[in-house]
């Protein structure tokens, strides 16, 4: 029996253009190709599209250990890659994605559905991807628009592991038409109009798991872990509703799944960058030794000019920032965020914004 406005499973098989070659735009190419989809992947590191398209079917640099499913192709022409798609995956930095998508925008097409698998906020304007999107497309353009975001490691992705996300877009025939296109037995998507919380969700979150990887690096325990994690999701949620979203939505996907995932999982960079801060290291020797880009470094310091425009109270968030772009001692900042005035667990602004 279908749910609320339910969709089938579909067996249908279209074109798709993954444009990012990275760790999650690689897993989400393997993963079109299982669900029967003519698929190529852009990369602009020649070595994965060789590595790709070579004997090993393997992107060595950023997914190492998982082979390609036969019939994923790799190409270092975006050009080549937007014309065969009929549905394209967009999982380009944050930081690049205004110049990527203008670099292509005449070579979109009104049919084609784009949807955003990117998290972030740019540092100078505050913008997540679909008011970038928005800024640097043609309008006809921005009707099939949609954003995928929920917890979803991309190796396990890649192996084929049960995983479920949510698809945003104001446009629920976008939505829909997205849905079922990506979904299958072991790749689930939900879907909801409501872009703003899916995005800020998203976003954040990467803030957050670099504090439980500090507190985990300073040897506290799990309760400070799963304080973080549900004051975390308060700041979160107070942010996406001041931009417009809805509470509910943080408690889903985007929001709770996504958070519990990247704050308590081994294989999440920005825990991982948290958790060297916590024993020690220097943030610039971090990035040094690593080739992955951690998100929640950048959008630590968006979040915090974010809070205080709209003058919302986010003490973690604020806390991180100082640690990580003010050199602030992470044990002084614990000390500081548990010693201050006692208040209510929840707003009255949240409890009203529930409401409605």
């Amino acid at each position: 029996m279908a749910g609320q406005n339910g969709l089938k499973l579909s067996q249908e098989g279209t074109t798709v253009g993954v444009l990012g070659g990275g760790a999650w735009g690689t897993a989400l190419a393997f993963h079109c190709v299982r669900k029967g989809h003519d698929t190529m992947l852009w990369a602009r590191e020649k070595e994965v599209v060789e590595g790709i398209n070579g004997p090993d079917q393997e992107n060595s640099i950023f997914l190492k250990g998982y082979k390609a499913p036969d019939g994923l192709r790799a190409s270092s022409d975006m050009a080549e890659v937007v014309k065969h798609a009929e549905l394209l995956l967009m999982v380009i930095p944050t930081p690049f994605v205004a110049a990527t998508i203008t670099g292509i925008r005449d070579q979109l097409r009104p049919d084609q559905i784009l949807v955003s698998c990117t998290k972030g906020i740019l540092n100078d304007t505050l913008e997540t991807p679909q008011h970038i999107l928005s800024r640097v497309l043609p309008s006809e353009m921005t009707k099939n628009l949609a954003y995928l975001s929920g917890p979803s490691f991309a190796a396990e992705v890649a192996a084929g592991q049960p995983t479920v996300v949510t698809i945003a877009s104001a446009n629920d025939q976008a939505a829909g038409r997205a849905q079922m296109l990506l979904s299958n037995s072991r790749f689930r998507c939900y879907r909801t109009n409501d872009v703003e919380g899916v995005e800020m969700g998203g976003a954040l979150k990467n803030v957050l798991a670099i504090a439980c990887g500090i507190s985990d690096g300073l040897g506290f325990g799990n309760n400070a872990r799963a304080a973080l994690i549900t004051r975390g999701l308060v700041e979160i949620t107070r942010l996406a509703v001041a931009s417009g979203a809805h509470p509910m939505t943080m408690g889903g996907l985007a929001g709770m799944g996504d958070l519990v995932l990247t704050c308590t999982g081994d294989a999440s960079r920005n825990r991982t960058v948290g958790l060297r801060i916590g024993k020690g290291e220097k943030l610039e020797d971090i990035i040094k030794s690593t080739n992955t880009v951690a998100e929640g470094v950048l959008t630590s310091s968006a979040a915090a000019k974010l809070a205080k425009k709209l003058n919302v109270d986010c003490p973690i968030i604020d806390g991180i920032f100082r640690v990580i772009h003010e050199k602030a001692e992470p044990l002084g900042v614990v000390s500081e965020v548990m010693s201050r005035d006692l208040k209510m667990e929840v707003d009255d602004e949240l409890m009203q914004a529930a409401k409605h």
